[in-house]
């Protein structure tokens, strides 16, 4: 069994920067590809980022390219979101993923395990 838990949600200004963290343990982080969700009010949950087992491969939504970096540490068992640059549509919950694939996945139903989620607020 996996868990996952999210944590450096906070309060932030427009422009401003957050890193997210998703702490594994259960099982070696190396053997799943990874993913960040995210959730606001009102709305479904959507894509953020996903990296591969070994980090060679990344992808990002579109809303966020170039503005956010999906990186891994499989020696601390540790997925980050790098957030630069954030805007108030940012606000959200944000959830870390897992899944015992060699494909980083965008679609949500392909991941088996997920965190409880941490709530990141952009002010504008």
């Amino acid at each position: 069994q996996v868990q996952l838990v999210e944590s450096g949600g906070g309060l932030v200004q427009a422009g401003g920067s957050l890193r997210l963290s998703c702490a594994v343990s259960g099982r070696t982080s190396s053997g799943y590809a990874m993913g960040w969700f995210r959730q606001a009010p009102g709305n479904e949950r959507e894509f953020v980022a996903a990296i591969s087992r070994n980090g060679g491969l990344t992808y990002y939504a579109d809303s966020v390219k170039g503005r956010f970096t999906i990186s891994r540490d499989n020696a601390k068992n540790t997925v980050y979101l790098q957030m630069n640059s954030l805007k108030p549509e940012d606000t959200a919950v944000y959830y870390c993923a897992a899944d015992a694939s060699a494909i980083p996945w965008r679609d949500e139903v392909r991941y088996e395990y997920w965190g409880q989620g941490t709530q990141v607020t952009v002010s504008s």
